[in-house]
């Protein structure tokens, strides 16, 4: 019987984390800014409903691409020059104002910060 209830609850606790990684596609919306990003060179991405993105970088770098969010799972699409430029990252948190993410093919991880309508951060 032991065994029993122990195994109802690991499959009750795994059900929960399978839940959790789940991401709130509609918390992913707006515009944000790379927390790291300095005032000449910010680094910014805009997520739209119809995942379509938007990346700028300073005043001379503006392209288009495309998202897809599978759980916790963010796959960006974007074409740079003559370059396709295709990433799969693990969004490791995702608040109202905070989205962090890890790349597994770079081995990085970096933070956003949601930037409020007409505002861009001081960051530098």
């Amino acid at each position: 019987m032991r065994y029993a209830i122990g195994g109802v609850l690991l499959l009750a606790l795994a059900s929960a984390a399978a839940a959790e990684e789940k991401i709130d596609a509609k918390k992913l919306l707006g515009k944000w800014e790379r927390k790291d990003s300095k005032k000449e060179t910010a680094f910014i991405v805009e997520f739209a409903k119809d995942g379509k993105l938007i990346v700028t970088s300073g005043k001379d770098f503006k392209t288009d691409g495309t998202y897809k969010l599978d759980k916790d799972k963010l796959t960006i699409q974007l074409k740079i020059g003559e370059n396709e430029v295709k990433d799969t990252v693990t969004i490791t948190k995702l608040t109202d104002t905070e989205l962090e993410y890890e790349s597994g093919s770079k081995k990085t991880r970096d933070t956003f910060l949601r930037l409020k309508p007409g505002k861009r951060l001081n960051c530098g």
